[in-house]
């Protein structure tokens, strides 16, 4: 495996930290960090890393901190994390070792525990052998070596005491995700909910198969059912070695993960599996068009080489024993691209193609694309008059990256779905779904888009709609003037003194008010409060994944501020709000009721000029330093006076939000009604 960081690693192999995971472990910024390296002599000295960044052996880290008392309060679960982005060889060698030693401890705990009563060497050595011996459901590592070992002993020592925490598939899952969280550019993941939808279509089913499983989310979202085998296949080896771990963790079932190019080199040609789940890779050119023009899988044509999604489509037919289905993510051009159109005819006069369900925006990356699902099975008998299921959820897309309503995503076409599965054809849902006779579809382009086969909305989503809306524009427009600040004379320069100013930061420290930051995941199943839904004034649309970690719940008066994006925002936290988690970028701060008034400190942080000293550039993005926000230090009955002033220039905001959110509603029910003559032009 190559290695992620050559240039950092210590002589003996130690896992090393930034300057910014010091920060993290000691709960401190990082120009705290600067400050003990240039104060204290014996502050660790770098042992790699760069210049400009450089990095320190964790275990001297943790020597000082602890000696110093700044390391009292490092949550395990930190320091764990620090390991293993430490780790010499690498995160995804740690998570590998790590992953092996949870499952051991997972499905032979009394196996763990004699081997972690000897020394790190003894552990290193005793390893290798008791993996190989008791991991066989798996297809994980188990070639290991005591040196490939050695260096991750304090991590897997880290990560069993989290499991007796949290549990060793939980503990993994946390670990897991956050790596996958950190780094969001390396990976193609699929959501959690679509993963939930599409396992949901493909029915129950007892061999199911992945030929692209990424970290394995598809697999991983199938109920576990008595008898069931699992496959999988991924073109990087070690995302096929985390599949395996990951669903060792989740199931009881057995598990064949392969790695190698599936297209290329199919590791499961025998199988003929009841479900094959996939979000394939999208457009890519190098599929294999020139060495696999005469493979057996294409029955239904030789895709072009710019159609490799049909290329896996085909495999999944060919992967399913008859009757079998298949759920395949695509990308919407590939039911209208014209290169492809001969291989969907086929598809549709054989049977095989049975529905193209279209997603909302922001399902699933890309996320300014509406995706489509395709479901296909492998025909046995052709209905004498077949015909294809066409839905598009369009309409349950969420604002801006608060992503869809997953509930009104799954019911609609769970409900087309099946229905459609017991009577082979569905009666019109307006705007929604309906069969398509197979005959209807075959000329010249085989245009399978749902949305050009669909019939508009019912009249009643029309005009009544629209006079709605523009009453509630009228409403609150009214509401917008009567809230417009009045008329501003500015004071005499004379008359605004200054004043003794604070930071949050030493708010923080005197008591005046609790910092917390946004988590990665919680057990809660609670609506996340996003950095999107701060900005744009929206309610709660995120979601965490599942983990164990404690979510950051929010409490009426709570002021919560973005940290990226360079804006000037605050939002108090209202009784509507209150309860939801909250989410990644975002800092929560909870004022004494008795010495800050939340509306005076939401107030102040907004200031322009406050945002801007309090704010760090990178080549990217702008980065807001909460702690480095200042506001005056006034009396409460004055912080009260400023926040009541606040607090009205936020509803006035609000109104201007909603107004301008009905109005863009109305405009586009006006044109849509003027052109498909639900509305006269008088």
């Amino acid at each position: 495996m190559q290695r992620t960081r050559q240039a950092g690693d210590t002589q003996d192999g130690a896992t090393e930290v930034t300057a910014a995971g010091i920060a993290r472990l000691a709960g401190v910024g990082r120009a705290a960090v600067s400050n003990w390296r240039r104060r204290h002599a014996d502050f660790p000295q770098p042992v790699g890393g760069t210049e400009t960044s450089p990095s320190f052996a964790l275990a001297e880290v943790e020597d000082w901190l602890r000696r110093h008392g700044k390391l009292a309060e490092v949550p395990l679960r930190e320091r764990v994390w620090q390991q293993l982005t430490g780790h010499p060889e690498g995160p995804i060698t740690a998570l590998l070792h790590a992953g092996c030693v949870l499952l051991l401890i997972h499905e032979r705990p009394t196996v763990w525990l004699k081997l972690a009563a000897g020394s790190d060497e003894q552990l290193a050595q005793a390893l290798p052998g008791a993996l190989a011996r008791e991991l066989t459901r798996t297809a994980a590592p188990q070639d290991l070596t005591a040196g490939q070992l050695r260096p991750s002993v304090p991590l897997l020592r880290g990560a069993a005491e989290l499991a007796a925490e949290l549990g060793a598939r939980q503990t993994f899952e946390f670990l897991l995700g956050r790596h996958l969280d950190a780094n969001p550019r390396q990976y193609t993941l699929t959501p959690a909910e679509l993963a939930a939808l599409m396992a949901d279509l493909a029915g129950p089913a007892r061999t199911v198969l992945d030929p692209a499983c990424g970290t394995g989310a598809l697999l991983r979202a199938l109920t576990p059912r008595p008898g069931q085998e699992l496959y999988a296949q991924d073109s990087a080896p070690e995302l096929a070695a985390l599949t395996a771990l990951r669903l060792a963790l989740h199931t009881r079932a057995p598990v064949h993960a392969a790695a190698g190019d599936t297209l290329r080199a199919d590791a499961h040609p025998e199988l003929r599996a009841d479900a094959v789940l996939c979000h394939p890779p999208f457009n890519e050119r190098n599929w294999g068009h020139d060495e696999l023009a005469y493979d057996p899988r294409w029955e239904y044509g030789f895709p072009a080489r710019t159609e490799s999604e049909l290329a896996w489509v085909q495999h999944a037919l060919a992967r399913l024993k008859d009757g079998g289905t298949a759920v395949l993510l695509m990308p919407p051009a590939v039911a209208s691209r014209r290169s492809g159109r001969r291989i969907r005819a086929d598809l549709l006069r054989r049977g095989a193609l049975r529905a193209v369900l279209a997603l909302p925006l922001g399902a699933a990356p890309p996320y300014n694309l509406p995706l489509h699902l395709w479901l296909l099975r492998r025909p046995g008998q052709v209905p004498a008059q077949p015909e294809l299921l066409l839905a598009d959820a369009g309409r349950f897309a969420g604002e801006g990256r608060g992503g869809p309503d997953w509930q009104g995503v799954r019911e609609t076409l769970l409900d087309a779905w099946r229905t459609f599965e017991r009577a082979g054809r569905l009666d019109e849902r307006p705007g929604l779904a309906r069969s398509v006779p197979v005959i209807d579809l075959l000329d010249d382009d085989v245009d399978l888009a749902p949305a050009r086969h669909l019939p508009p909305p019912a009249a009643a989503d029309g005009p009544a709609r629209l006079a709605e809306v523009r009453e509630r524009l009228d409403e609150t427009l009214r509401l917008t003037a009567r809230l417009t600040p009045p008329p501003v004379t500015p004071a005499p320069s004379a008359e605004a003194p200054r004043r003794p100013l604070t930071t949050v930061g030493e708010l923080a420290r005197g008591g005046a008010l609790v910092m917390r930051t946004g988590g990665s995941g919680g057990r809660e199943r609670v609506p996340v409060l996003t950095d999107h839904d701060v900005l744009y004034g929206t309610d709660p649309s995120g979601t965490l994944p599942e983990s164990d970690e404690e979510a950051v719940l929010t409490e009426p008066g709570d002021v919560v501020v973005p940290v990226l994006g360079g804006g000037s925002v605050a939002r108090v936290v209202d009784e509507a709000t209150a309860g939801a988690a909250l989410g990644r970028n975002l800092v929560l701060l909870r004022p004494d009721p008795d010495a800050l008034d939340p509306w005076f400190l939401a107030g102040f942080l907004r200031g322009t000029a406050n945002n801007r000293q309090a704010s760090s550039y990178a080549s990217t993005a702008t980065r807001l330093d909460v702690r480095r926000l200042q506001l005056p230090r006034l009396p409460l009955e004055e912080q009260r006076r400023y926040g009541a002033r606040f607090r009205a220039l936020d509803e006035f905001e609000r109104a201007l939000r909603q107004a301008g959110r009905l109005g863009e509603q109305l405009v586009r029910g006006m044109y849509d009604g003027l052109t498909d003559g639900t509305i006269p032009p008088g």
